[in-house]
């Protein structure tokens, strides 16, 4: 599973013109889901975007200090299958790491269920499959990329 985890003064998604989600401060999570994917994956998302400390505390301006549910943010999930796109052949991305619609939207669905149960903060999304326009403020600008299959990777030097 891969989030791109953009930290946000103000976020939103719609479709067809329609806003069906949008937030204040917080975080906007771009997420992909692989045919792969498990339920160790999906809490280890969870469990890194909630407790990583990207919000700078309110006396300054700087700084990574406070997670997202420290300062009481909100959370914008948007599907993205786009994020397992493969670029070695040709000129036309393939999809083919990409989980199925059947497979993925009742994870992705899954992971939006436990950022609420394990956040308590404000959580909406996007449609999931549909063609959306995703409007954010980045903060910052503060953009991190967490990738599931890299936690059993040891780190480098």
């Amino acid at each position: 599973m891969r989030a791109v985890i953009q930290r946000v003064n103000r976020a939103s998604v719609s479709v067809s013109g329609e806003i069906t989600g949008s937030i204040d401060r917080g975080l906007c999570l771009l997420i992909g889901i692989t045919h792969e994917d498990t339920a160790d994956d999906l809490k280890y998302i969870v469990d890194k975007t909630l407790n990583m400390r990207i919000f700078p505390e309110e006396s300054g301006d700087s700084g990574f200090d406070q997670s997202v549910i420290d300062i009481e943010g909100g959370l914008l999930l948007v599907s993205q299958f786009t994020l397992y796109a493969s670029t070695r052949k040709g000129r036309r991305p393939g999809f083919t790491d990409a989980a199925r619609p059947e497979q993925a939207e009742p994870m992705f669905n899954e992971l939006v269920d436990s950022f609420r149960m394990n956040s308590g903060l404000r959580v909406q999304t996007g449609v999931f499959g549909a063609s959306m326009t995703v409007d954010i403020e980045n903060a910052g600008p503060v953009t991190i990329i967490l990738d599931s299959e890299e936690r059993n990777t040891p780190r480098k030097g």
